[in-house]
């Protein structure tokens, strides 16, 4: 679904733990780095089909360490865990706002379910052989 709202203004919070965008339809969003975070458009993170998606725990506390525009249709996040392949256009940083709350319980029911959570990433569970490199724990 396309908004065709366009930010007014991307701020990065001052302890790098959140996003404040502002669209010009009005709406206002604060997003904290570490729903952005495992919220990654990344195929990283989404993977190639929903079947894909992987729940990414431990980062709780998580920062963005840079906001870079990648020309007039998004940004990408730079984490300070080294994730910085996600592409954050403008309708899907929408969407975050928007959804925030079912999202973030969708999120966390995830996690529970795979017995994982928001403070470490247990890497004793982790397979041998597969990871992304980056250290997100996503594998």
């Amino acid at each position: 679904m396309s908004t065709e709202c366009w930010p007014t203004e991307i701020r990065l919070s001052g302890d790098r733990r959140g996003l404040n965008i502002a669209f010009d339809d009005g709406a206002h969003f604060t997003l904290p780095a570490e729903y952005l975070r495992v919220s990654s458009p990344s195929a990283e993170v989404q993977g190639h089909s929903p079947a894909e998606r992987k729940v990414i725990g431990g980062k709780r506390n998580v920062m963005i360490l840079a906001v870079e525009p990648i020309g007039n249709y998004a940004v990408k996040l730079r984490f300070d865990d080294m994730h910085d392949t996600g592409i954050y256009g403008w309708d899907y940083l929408y969407t975050l706002g928007r959804e925030r709350e079912t999202r973030w319980a969708t999120y966390l029911s995830e996690l529970g379910a795979r017995g994982l959570d928001r403070e470490v990433v247990r890497s004793a569970a982790a397979p041998t052989g597969g990871s992304c490199g980056s250290g997100c724990g996503c594998h």
